[in-house]
């Protein structure tokens, strides 16, 4: 765990606390920004049953669509890890961008320059006003981690992902890394 401040690129982790709450039980969510207005991070965890296709026919690719959280839900948002190919993007942290040119993107994707492990999309995004994440994180709601992935979390398998974080962190957490997602039903 980690005790500075928070900044973007550092990596959220659901505490096993959060159970019931549909959006954030079990997220890992990348922090894109964290300034004194307040925070905004994708789920990086939680993907969704559609494709890029689905939602945009034009684009022939399958890419799968992320939640990356309950803010905006109707609009597309996009990381990546190739600036040089995708102008305007912004520099979350370690080589991860956010959006850009996305005419630009449509057309690497269907000529084959943009493969999975260099995109991912969200439906939604999760934010936070001024200082709530950090109440959020008082309350015991979330763990802060380095992003150890750096541009490689984009083609990370999330499967598996939340339960990995928590082994990471050792210690307590150890019980929580097989417990079922509702232990009220166990």
């Amino acid at each position: 765990m980690i005790s500075e401040k928070l900044k973007k690129g550092h990596l959220l982790i659901a505490e096993p606390s959060i159970i019931g709450d549909l959006s954030f039980n079990r997220s890992v969510i990348l922090l894109a920004d964290h300034n004194k207005e307040g925070s905004i991070g994708f789920i990086i965890n939680k993907p969704l049953k559609y494709t890029i296709n689905d939602l945009i026919p034009e684009i022939d690719a399958s890419f799968k669509i992320y939640n990356g959280g309950p803010v905006e839900q109707d609009n597309l948002y996009f990381i990546h890890n190739i600036p040089e190919l995708i102008p305007n993007s912004v520099e979350i942290s370690n080589g991860i961008y956010w959006g850009g040119d996305f005419e630009s993107t449509k057309d690497l994707i269907n000529d084959g320059s943009i493969g999975k492990n260099n995109i991912r999309f969200f439906l939604g995004y999760t934010g936070w006003d001024e200082n709530q994440l950090e109440n959020e994180m008082q309350g015991n709601s979330w763990i802060i981690t380095d992003n150890s992935y750096k541009n490689k979390i984009i083609g990370k398998s999330t499967t598996h992902f939340w339960k990995e974080q928590i082994i990471e962190l050792g210690g307590d957490y150890l019980i929580w890394s097989n417990a079922p997602e509702n232990p009220y039903l166990n």
